[in-house]
């Protein structure tokens, strides 16, 4: 049932999110978010993009660093059911999602981290949350650098002096 749905879903998120301007990068990172979203147990509705605001974009050595809040509005549609055309509740749930991702430098990018945090808007604004969110982030954005990557021989020599 779950996979009747999703598909029509993550097109319509795709919809969107190209009439929006976005990167490859950022659509995948939408995609990704209403799809785990979706997947939570307590969620019984379809919920689609609203907007997206507050994107950060950066490429470095490592990969690309992607960091975005999705607003969603829930719809009339079950999603266990879902039809072609759900109809927004405008006085329902409207949640926000922060998401953080890093992506590897290869063609297809491979996420190397993420970090997604979703619950109602006003939730987002408690200090202590916020401040998780953006240790969180920065540990997302450190991915594929520095202490995590892989040790080839030969990286380091260490020789021993002879004895004087």
């Amino acid at each position: 049932p779950v996979s009747l749905w999703l598909p029509l879903a993550l097109a319509v998120a795709a919809v969107a999110a190209v009439a929006a301007g976005q990167s490859p990068l950022q659509r995948r990172v939408v995609r990704d978010v209403l799809e785990y979203f979706h997947g939570r147990s307590n969620v019984h509705f379809l919920f689609k993009e609203r907007d997206v605001d507050g994107v950060i974009e950066r490429e470095d050595a490592s990969g690309t660093f992607v960091q975005l809040r999705l607003g969603l509005a829930q719809t009339a549609c079950r999603k266990r059911a879902p039809q072609r055309h759900c109809r927004v509740l405008e006085s329902r749930r409207k949640p926000i999602c922060l998401a953080c991702y890093k992506f590897d430098t290869s063609d297809v990018p491979k996420v190397l981290d993420k970090y997604h945090n979703c619950g109602p808007s006003h939730h987002l604004a408690a200090k202590e949350i916020r401040q998780r969110d953006e240790a969180e982030c920065r540990a997302v954005e450190e991915a594929g650098k520095g202490g995590d990557t892989l040790y080839l021989p030969g990286m380091f020599a260490f020789s021993r002096g002879l004895p004087a």
